[in-house]
């Protein structure tokens, strides 16, 4: 089994969560005014990715921009890595290629603890992506805790690119929000990452 094969209900059996809805979990997370340069970078690119409208198109005109501007936010204190293979218990089916991960480790040469936001990017139906997704955060726990470097959440988004949806794992309980937001409101969106890398939200 791989990250790609477990579906919400899977994953939650597997591992044993509880499931927490929230519909203003991150309610209170300040929104941050995106760059002029990603403002019309989406202006751009986001028609050209729903034309296209496949799961690739996306993530790299889309999400790649987003999580490139969060970087910037950062000063570079943080790293963001695409496709890149983050197997870490083969025999639990944590294993797997991730479209998107976030480490607090400015180190952008090989993913270092600790990896706190997984992103999973999908063609239409964010919710075809939570079982995937949830699986990558659980692995990111485990990952963590073995070099030491556990923080407290651990979170993930499922996203078309146009549509965002937000977890967030505290060991075993994970919220998800209820609320789906959307590219045009960008702010909310880097407001929310940016308080994931924060650990504030």
């Amino acid at each position: 089994m791989a990250y790609s094969n477990f579906t919400l209900e899977a994953v939650v059996t597997t591992f044993q969560l509880e499931i927490v809805e929230s519909a203003a979990l991150f309610a209170e997370v300040e929104a941050v005014t995106p760059s002029a340069h990603l403002t019309t970078a989406l202006a751009k690119k986001t028609p050209l990715a729903t034309a296209i409208s496949t799961e690739k198109a996306r993530s790299e005109l889309i999400v790649a921009d987003v999580l490139v501007e969060l970087r910037e936010r950062c000063d570079q204190h943080i790293s963001f890595f695409s496709g890149t293979d983050f197997s870490v218990d083969p025999e639990e089916g944590l294993t797997g290629v991730c479209d998107f991960l976030v480490s607090l480790s400015p180190n952008q040469f090989y993913v270092e603890a600790p990896v706190v936001i997984l992103v999973e990017a999908k063609n239409a139906d964010i919710k075809l992506g939570l079982g995937q997704c949830v699986a990558e955060m659980i692995a990111a726990q485990r990952f963590n805790a073995e070099r030491g470097n556990d923080i407290p959440y651990v979170y993930g988004a499922s996203t078309t690119g146009i549509d965002w949806l937000f977890l967030k794992l505290e060991g075993k309980c994970l919220h998800i929000d209820m609320v789906t937001y959307t590219i045009e409101r960008c702010d909310r969106i880097l407001g929310i990452l940016s308080s994931m890398v924060a650990q504030k939200a």
